[in-house]
């Protein structure tokens, strides 16, 4: 099971509808259950440079099946995971902003959101979540 292109539309929508709320443009990125990229929109104003990193925190999430920011407590100097953000050619976000989305308790693609504080975009990421 996995998402698919009307899954994703509706996904960005509400991740934006909540971005717009908060007044903070934001690139959100929609992957598949594969963790390839169904979809991404970069709302105006939003740093171009939060592109690449809002498609990875997808791919990321989907990975590991993690949020980024759970994963980045695990990242810290000392912890189980330090250095992961390394591993991948460098694609693994350990930035809040990526969530797996799920179907009837199982994975099927997750969601990247970047171009804000971390807070700001975990709680887009999780507002598009909220809408699968």
């Amino acid at each position: 099971m996995s998402l698919n292109l009307a899954d994703a539309r509706r996904i960005i929508a509400a991740a934006e509808r909540k971005a717009a709320e908060l007044k903070q443009p934001m690139n959100i990125a929609v992957a598949d259950a594969g963790g390839n990229l169904i979809a991404h929109v970069r709302m105006d104003g939003a740093w171009i440079g939060s592109i690449d990193i809002s498609i990875k925190k997808a791919w990321t999430s989907r990975a590991f099946d993690i949020a980024t920011k759970d994963l980045a407590s695990h990242a810290q100097s000392g912890s189980q995971f330090f250095g992961i953000h390394a591993s991948n050619d460098g694609r693994v976000m350990i930035f809040a902003g990526g969530i797996p989305l799920k179907k009837n308790g199982q994975v099927v693609g997750a969601i990247g959101v970047s171009g804000g504080s971390g807070e700001q975009d975990h709680a887009v990421a999780e507002a598009g979540a909220a809408a699968l």
